[in-house]
């Protein structure tokens, strides 16, 4: 059995040449939480040895944000750094590969003024559109990857001593994300394999519509013309495959902006900024976000639908199968990384580009016709659980069962 800091050193593997597959003299730009500082240089190092041009990484602080929060005032959250926005817009025009390494607690910035968490949403958004469009449409290359904290271990493995809450956050992370296995690289190869026949099958089959039903939930989603279902690994404009994600179990696509109809309810909670939305009851009408209730949440689930008019309609519908590793492990991670990968899911606000064919190279205006939703915001919610069906309506109108009792029917 490989030891703690060999699994580690697998880890950093994984995410520089399966994750963001760094090649010779591209540069790398890691956005991380000083609780990962060891991931981090392991990652750096690792990025080096096969080629990287340069590193750069941008740290942060969980108590220091806690403080600016409870502490700055209203109006400072209006503001989002222009310098900021200047580093990801030119290292992304010249290449870059980029890196998000996840540990926030969630519970970071429970009663914290709400409107403080609005404004810095909106702000952030705002300031990243453009960078967001290179990520959005697979111009570049990014991952998105986790280390423990240890508010967020708590959290995960309350009835778990207290010293050992970040092995055990740790573990579970290595399992979900196959680093625990002899070869990972390959592991994830296979994966990929296997994500991709799934994606063949849709993409094949080319669905008018999804219909969704389980206890709470009755909702139909249209599929615009030409939408393309993804999984898996992607490529940049370069032809370089990476993964956004890992872990991954997901196959998605974009909806038809207008065509989602009817209600969905929750089946995980939901972490975003720094709060817990649980409990809760989306209703659409034409695609628009009409009607939120949440048993936990409310405020913050009602800023975020207000977030721009894009955030009331939605961008991706993924499937998970809930026969999966992570759905297996009967884990709450309270991290959308990893509870989107242990169910079906939908995001509010922006759709991703590449799901459209020929979306990659369409100007904002282009998607827009072609029915794709644009929003500064893009967040999922967790809706799959084992009593889930979908079917697949052709154009024909005849439907056949893509998901029979939370996990594929074919």
């Amino acid at each position: 059995m490989s030891s703690f800091n060999e699994t580690l050193e697998k880890y950093a593997a994984l995410a520089v040449e399966v994750g963001v597959n760094i090649q010779s003299g591209q540069n790398l730009f890691i956005a991380s939480s000083i609780d990962s500082v060891e991931l981090v240089r392991l990652i750096t190092k690792k990025a080096y040895e096969v080629g990287a041009n340069q590193v750069f990484v941008d740290f942060s602080d969980d108590e220091i944000t806690r403080l600016r929060y409870d502490l700055a005032p209203k109006e400072s959250f209006d503001f989002f750094p222009s310098w900021k926005v200047q580093e990801k817009e030119l290292l992304a025009e010249q290449g870059a590969a980029f890196m998000s390494i996840m540990s926030q607690s969630p519970d970071l910035l429970k009663g914290v003024d709400t409107s403080k968490i609005a404004a810095f949403q909106k702000a952030a958004g705002t300031a990243l559109s453009k960078y967001r469009q290179y990520t959005q449409s697979d111009k570049i290359s990014w991952t998105v990857i986790a280390s423990p904290s240890k508010e967020w271990a708590k959290k995960v493995f309350p009835n778990v001593v207290e010293e050992e809450q970040v092995s055990a956050l740790w573990d579970a992370i290595f399992k979900a994300v196959r680093a625990d296995l002899e070869d990972p690289v390959s592991a994830w190869k296979e994966h990929d394999k296997l994500l991709h026949m799934k994606v063949d099958y849709l993409n094949d089959k080319n669905y008018k519509k999804l219909h969704y039903t389980a206890p709470g939930t009755d909702l139909t989603i249209e599929l615009p013309i030409g939408h393309l279902w993804c999984g898996a690994s992607s490529v940049n404009e370069k032809g370089d495959d990476f993964m956004a994600n890992m872990p991954t179990e997901e196959v998605f696509t974009v909806p038809l902006k207008t065509g989602v109809a009817g209600y969905v309810s929750s089946t995980k909670p939901l972490s975003y900024g720094g709060n817990i939305i649980d409990n809760f009851t989306v209703t659409f009408e034409n695609g628009r976000i009409v009607k939120v209730e949440a048993e936990e949440g409310q405020t913050v689930l009602e800023d975020l639908v207000a977030t721009d008019e894009g955030s009331h309609y939605l961008g991706e519908v993924a499937l998970v199968p809930h026969d999966s590793p992570i759905s297996n492990s009967n884990l709450l991670f309270y991290n959308t990384l990893f509870d989107e990968n242990a169910s079906n899911h939908l995001a509010i606000g922006s759709a991703y580009a590449f799901c459209l064919k020929g979306g990659k190279t369409m100007s904002r205006e282009e998607l827009a016709k072609n029915g794709l939703n644009d929003s500064i915001t893009h967040v999922d919610f967790m809706v799959g659980s084992d009593k889930m069906n979908i079917d697949g309506v052709k154009e024909d109108g005849t439907t056949e069962p893509i998901f029979r009792n939370g996990n594929w029917a074919f």
